[in-house]
């Protein structure tokens, strides 16, 4: 069995909130990639990735965040992630990444870095 949720919700015209649970894999990333992706083509400049129900992330939920944020920086748009725990955040620690997404503790910070 897959743990795994997305749920999502527009905070305004232009900004969204997706929301994770559970594991991010190879079985589940390609519908983050998806939904991601679909945002950006949907005209979304601002969203923020809540991955603070996360309990697992490996090497393809990474590339797939990665893809998705290159695909907002083309649309002019912008993709901060929330990771309020060190069990979420290390990950993007040990693949030296941390300096080069923007990553807040809360959602309330995620999303006025995009007001």
């Amino acid at each position: 069995m897959i743990d795994f949720g997305l749920s999502d919700e527009a905070v305004d015209d232009t900004t969204h909130v997706v929301s994770l649970r559970g594991e991010i894999d190879a079985l589940t990333a390609p519908k983050l990639g998806s939904r991601l992706f679909g945002l950006a083509d949907e005209g979304k400049l601002g969203v923020v990735v809540d991955l603070s129900e996360v309990t697992f992330m490996d090497s393809t939920g990474i590339g797939v965040l990665l893809h998705a944020l290159g695909h907002f920086s083309n649309r002019h748009g912008k993709l901060v992630l929330v990771c309020p725990t060190q069990r979420v955040l290390r990950p993007f620690e040990v693949t030296g990444l941390v300096g080069h997404l923007t990553i807040f503790s809360t959602r309330d910070e995620a999303l006025g870095c995009l007001a």
